[in-house]
């Protein structure tokens, strides 16, 4: 049995498996209307249960409500389910950010009730919404927090000066930016998480771009594993940081078991090494 990346503490008070599950591939092209194959994301949904993975991802915008209405349907006994909210769709693949203090709230109350709940464990803030002050929005979330709304709030690509300034309203126990062994532009908040002890989700965790590539650092190391370089950049976030929660997402039972086995890759320092100078220097 694999052991999903070890554990890690949310807030101090939620208690996960590092691997996770991110929601949001299960929608349709452009992440917009339902996916292709139902009955097979109902079944993604089911092994991900079934092995044990007990961290899900989701958002009000995959879909929009796609995604948080899939999960819904299904019974979580153990797991913690963290949404976001913070963009209104107008079509496929256009996200627009909408901060308003009402707007924020309405789609907390419509989540919970599509994911069948009666609170949320962890609510993420999409995005801050230059157009509204981003003191009205960390306060509406402070509110919701304080009314049982939501357990445990986070924040999707921030700077440390704005984790610092939500901080001053609420604990912030996770942070979501873009990262990946390819895509290093957050390191210095990846540190500050390390630091204060907060969770830090990558998103688009395995994209490695032209590390991948035949010959590459990532091929080559995966080509000596007889694993795929989307295993071993799993492995590698794994063993990058104690604070770092993967969430890679899929629609297929198939890629997700192989993402499971990317946790149970050892990779040894001299790899952890080159894959850092490359990923750098990418």
């Amino acid at each position: 049995m694999t052991t999903l990346g070890g554990l890690f503490t949310i807030g101090g008070v939620l208690t996960v498996h590092r691997l996770g599950f991110g929601a949001m591939r299960l929608t349709g092209p452009g992440i917009w209307g339902p996916p292709e194959d139902v009955d097979e994301c109902k079944r993604v949904l089911a092994r991900v249960r079934e092995l044990g993975i007990d961290f899900i991802d989701t958002a009000d915008s995959y879909g929009p409500y796609v995604s948080e209405d899939l999960i819904g349907q299904m019974e979580w006994p153990r797991a913690v389910i963290a949404t976001k909210g913070g963009f209104v769709r107008t079509g496929p693949d256009l996200w627009v950010p909408v901060g308003r203090p009402e707007y924020l709230k309405q789609e907390v109350l419509t989540s919970m009730r599509r994911l069948r709940i009666d609170r949320i464990d962890l609510w993420q803030l999409h995005r801050i919404d230059p157009k509204v002050p981003r003191d009205e929005q960390f306060g509406v979330m402070q509110e919701m927090q304080r009314e049982g709304l939501v357990h445990h709030l986070g924040l999707s690509e921030v700077n440390i000066e704005e984790i610092g300034a939500a901080s001053r309203y609420f604990q912030v126990v996770t942070v979501q930016n873009e990262y990946n062994v390819a895509t290093r532009k957050s390191e210095d908040v990846l540190e500050y998480c390390e630091r204060k002890g907060i969770g830090f989700i990558p998103w688009s965790p395995l994209a490695a771009g032209k590390l991948a590539q035949p010959g590459g650092t990532l091929d080559s190391i995966a080509q000596r594993l007889g694993a795929r370089s989307s295993q071993v950049a799993l492995a590698w976030l794994l063993r990058r940081s104690p604070v770092i929660l993967p969430i890679p997402g899929t629609s297929k039972v198939s890629h997700l078991d192989a993402n499971v086995k990317g946790a149970e890759l050892e990779l040894t320092d001299e790899d952890m090494h080159a894959l850092d100078v490359a990923g750098r220097a990418a």
